[in-house]
């Protein structure tokens, strides 16, 4: 009721502000009455010559403005290549809508008011939107990230990355240099946000000169940070300290210097914490690639060297009950010459993290539930460090180099209990993972002539990884494989591992620039991968021997080994080619590339091999229906292919209550791909509308085989026949606009999976529905307090043929920010959370709120801040989830309630 009461006023203030206001409708033509699409308009104040409002003419050269009524404005209309008008204009305050025509004449030289453009809050031009910081500043921002949530078509995700349009932003660059390669999370979570002076958005971006225009290069989407004057040739940045209570002492330190100029760039940031700040998590380390470099994306083979790891829990501070981190990261660019430019970062990033977790989990094929209370103490040190290089001695060549290295050392301990029925099992898990990489990239590019262009691309991998899992077990599972010593007070099982990877991907591009409209395009090239499996199984025994389970084991009149040594080649060789036409508003790319797989592994002296011919189309279809509108079609299939990981056919000890071996004759699975995107970014009204649907079909899939008995699985996997082919379908929506100085908000998503897999010899479907639905009022006043109320519902159905169950959550949020005596700030952040099962088996209630009071005088360089988090003292929340073979209802208990105080200078 108190929500509904406030969403009322608020409503009630919008009716009474847009009461108050004249709309001014104007049209803006050149002498002789052509429209002006994209000239920029502001409405400034005739007295304080503030800005009020600002608008883009569209296609038809209209533009919008609300303006409050009883004053005067003065409009500068700008235009490239035409005399910029200055219009005196009252805002009569008996009329809700006037209507005027402006007139702008040609200049001579086009380019004398080139500057004058770029004193628009937004400018398009081309593929380029440009934002001025300051015109969509409220005063109380701190970091690039909080500007980027003022910005109209802009957003963050939950992890702090950044989106524009639906699409995640790939490549962050500062002054036009690479912010450690392109990463949008350090960028929006360090840069300062005083220091920023415009933020571009470069769509369908290239990083090579040559090759734009070219491909393909919508899904591309780039932010070039422009910094303010005075920040060129001079150290800026900050330095943050805190210290706080709760149930411990908390503290953190998070200094961090930036240094740029014309030839070089420096960047430094670290973060030391025990509040769940966590800069750097083991997701963006194995996600960390930077830029663009996708080998032959489009081709039609997925083929991924997968993590051999032992499912590490993700470092999340919603879900830890404790995080400790420390973490430096150094990134540097430097212009030796005109022609060579080398630039590179390091990171170095260390956590400790303590779960606390209890799961539910309900077994599809009987139904059974094992309930499971677990403490996990995970540790992880990760290391990366990279140099690049580009090398551009004339505009018709360009020679590209890096080489990306990795090494961490991870541990995990965990102590379980299980329940299943009767039987009560203990088991103390224990993990550890020491892997390293290191990846090589070569590019090439030359224009032969201005119809000729080539290109070409070179990676390697090298990789290693030596997972090593061990649980110690009150009760032995498996005892008809794992020949263990029973005469032991209990089961200490260990499972080592050694993968070894080589790969390397080679291919050489050719583009016929046939006209302005069209070019076609060949490629030739190849990926080769060698890879080493070698596992062993053994008990370690009271006495301290160990046992090797060296024999091998007898399933269903089948003898399989307990060890594996295992060499698995992959080879495919290819050539394609492409056909892009640009025709009207539409701009079509076909294409077709010709594949030769050759797949051969050797296990133990037996040896099986795979030879086979794929014809894979693709398609892309742009439609350019206005300079901000497009609706996109993309369609490929795809033959995927799997590692070494799936082909070591002896058992493989993965957890306390599986075991997986693979299967040496597995063939490829098949999927065909459909994609459908709208984008509409409309100035005039000051909508943005996104949308996306996507369905893949893949048949022949890779799927599991698995004897389930209890709660103990023993998987193989399979090629699944044709007949049961998986099918996925997304779709997603957003839409927003500004109402003067409110924005409406809403998005939706839907998901549906359905999946196939054979348990204990039946093929069972299964399917989940996902859906949320989220809607926000906010406003956005300069001197006034700001408040954000919004409501966000997510279900998640999952039905595998025989159970169904189904699980809600209730979301309503309210955000609030004010400034206060000048010099004050307080912000609030609230959301309450209705977690529960339809059949009402689970339930939790809980609430978050988080405050910060912001104190800092005008001018002065010392900020102090007090930060409570959550003040509620929520003790754990709720997830979901759903795999092949149960769902899992999971309790994870948070970080508790604390108080930090923390001091921040500015540099």
């Amino acid at each position: 009721m108190k929500n509904l009461l406030i969403l009322l006023c608020l409503c009630v203030g919008i009716n009474s502000g847009f009461s108050q206001t004249t709309k001014l409708i104007g049209k803006v033509t050149d002498s002789i009455g052509n429209p002006l699409s994209m000239a920029s308009v502001i409405a400034k104040e005739k007295e304080t010559l503030e800005i009020d409002s600002y608008s883009i003419t569209n296609e038809e050269g209209l533009f919008q403005l609300n303006l409050p009524k009883g004053k005067t404005f003065i409009l500068e209309i700008n235009f490239l290549g035409f005399q910029p008008l200055s219009a005196e204009t009252y805002m009569p305050e008996d009329l809700n809508v006037i209507e005027s025509i402006y007139v702008l004449q040609e200049l001579a030289d086009e380019l004398d008011d080139v500057e004058l453009v770029y004193e628009m809050p937004v400018t398009i031009r081309g593929d380029t939107i440009s934002y001025d910081a300051d015109s969509f500043a409220r005063g109380n921002e701190r970091k690039l990230g909080d500007i980027i949530e003022n910005l109209p078509g802009m957003k963050l995700d939950d992890d702090g990355s950044i989106e524009v349009e639906g699409k995640k932003v790939q490549k962050v660059m500062v002054n036009g240099k690479d912010f450690f390669d392109g990463d949008s999370k350090l960028a929006t979570k360090n840069i300062p946000a005083d220091a920023v002076s415009k933020v571009e958005v470069l769509r369908n971006y290239n990083e090579v000169d040559q090759m734009r225009g070219l491909g393909n290069d919508q899904e591309n989407v780039a932010i070039n940070i422009k910094l303010k004057e005075g920040k060129e040739n001079f150290w800026f940045g900050e330095l943050n300290a805190g210290i706080g209570y709760g149930e411990e002492t908390r503290y953190l330190a998070n200094p961090k210097l930036f240094y740029y100029s014309p030839d070089y760039s420096i960047n430094i940031i670290t973060n030391f914490n025990n509040t769940g700040d966590t800069p750097f998590t083991f997701r963006d380390y194995f996600n960390f690639t930077g830029g663009f470099r996708n080998f032959n994306s489009g081709g039609g083979t997925r083929f991924n060297i997968n993590d051999s790891g032992l499912g590490f829990l993700l470092t999340q501070n919603d879900r830890a009950q404790n995080i400790e981190n420390e973490f430096v990261a150094g990134n540097f660019t430097y212009k030796a010459s005109e022609k060579l430019d080398i630039s590179g970062f390091a990171l170095l990033s260390g956590n400790k993290t303590d779960f606390q977790t209890n799961n539910i989990r309900q077994f599809i094929s009987s139904g059974e539930n094992e309930v499971t209370e677990t403490e996990n103490t995970q540790k992880n040190q990760l290391a990366m460090l990279k140099l690049s290089s580009v090398y551009k001695p004339n505009a018709n060549f360009q020679l590209d180099y890096d080489v990306l290295g990795k090494l961490s050392d991870q541990s995990e301990v965990a102590n379980q209990f299980s329940q299943f029925g009767t039987i009560d099992n203990r088991i103390l898990e224990d993990k550890a993972n020491k892997p390293f990489s290191i990846n090589q990239n070569v590019n090439a590019y030359y224009t032969l002539s201005e119809k000729d262009i080539f290109s070409g691309q070179a990676q390697h991998l090298a990789q290693e990884e030596d997972p090593f899992y061990n649980a110690i077990l009150d009760f032995l599972p498996f005892a008809g494989i794992l020949q263990a010593n029973t005469g032991q007070s209990n089961f200490d099982i260990n499972q080592e591992k050694i993968i070894k990877t080589q790969k390397l991907d080679a291919k050489v591009d050719y583009y016929r620039v046939l006209n302005k409209k069209s070019n076609i395009s060949f490629n030739v090239g190849t990926t080769l991968s060698y890879q080493n499996f070698d596992s062993s199984i053994f008990q370690r025994l009271d006495s301290g021997a160990t046992l090797n389970f060296d024999q091998s084991a007898e399933v269903d009149g089948e003898r399989f080994p307990l060890q594996n040594d295992v060499t698995y080649n992959f080879r495919d060789l290819f050539l394609g080619t492409r056909y892009k036409l640009i025709t009207g508003k539409f701009t079509l790319t076909p294409g077709l590339t010709l594949h030769n797989y050759d797949l051969s592994t050797d296990q133990l002296g037996l040896e099986t091999s795979l030879n086979t011919w794929k014809l894979l189309p693709d398609l892309n279809l742009n439609l350019q229906l206005k300079r901000t509108e497009t609706i996109r079609f993309d369609y490929a299939m795809t033959a995927e292919f799997t590692d070494v990981n799936q082909y070591a056919e002896a058992f493989v000890f993965n957890n306390y209550n599986r075991l997986f071996r693979g299967n040496r004759e597995l063939e490829n699975a098949l999927a065909n791909s459909f994609n459908l995107s709208y984008f509409n970014f409309n100035m005039f009204n000051y909508t943005n509308i996104t949308g996306r649907l996507s369905y893949t079909n893949r048949i022949n899939g890779i799927k599991n085989d698995t004897e389930l008995v209890a709660i103990n699985q023993v998987a193989s996997p399979f090629n699944i026949s044709s007949n049961f082919a998986d099918e996925t379908f997304s779709g997603s929506g957003s839409y927003s606009k500004r109402f003067r100085k409110f924005q409406v908000e809403t998005s939706a998503r839907l998901g549906i999976n359905t999946f196939n897999n054979q348990i204990n010899g039946e093929v069972l479907e299964s399917e989940s529905f996902t859906q949320n639905y989220k809607a926000s009022l906010r406003s956005n006043f300069k001197t006034w307090p700001n408040l954000e109320i919004g409501y966000d519902f997510t279900s998640n159905r999952y039905d595998n043929g025989s159970f169904i169950s189904t699980f809600f959550t209730d979301q309503p949020f309210i955000n609030l920010e004010a400034n206060f005596l000048k010099e004050f700030t307080f912000t609030a952040d609230y959301n309450y959370f209705n977690y529960r099962s339809k059949d009402d088996r689970v339930s939790n209630e809980y609430a978050f709120l988080s405050a910060d009071l912001f104190y800092q005088k005008k001018d002065s360089k010392w900020e102090f801040i007090l930060q409570g988090m959550n003040l509620l003292d929520v003790q754990s929340i709720n997830q979901d989830s759903f795999n092949e073979s149960f769902n899992t209802t999971s309790e994870y208990f948070v970080m508790p309630r604390m108080l930090i105080l923390k001091v921040r200078y500015e540099l």
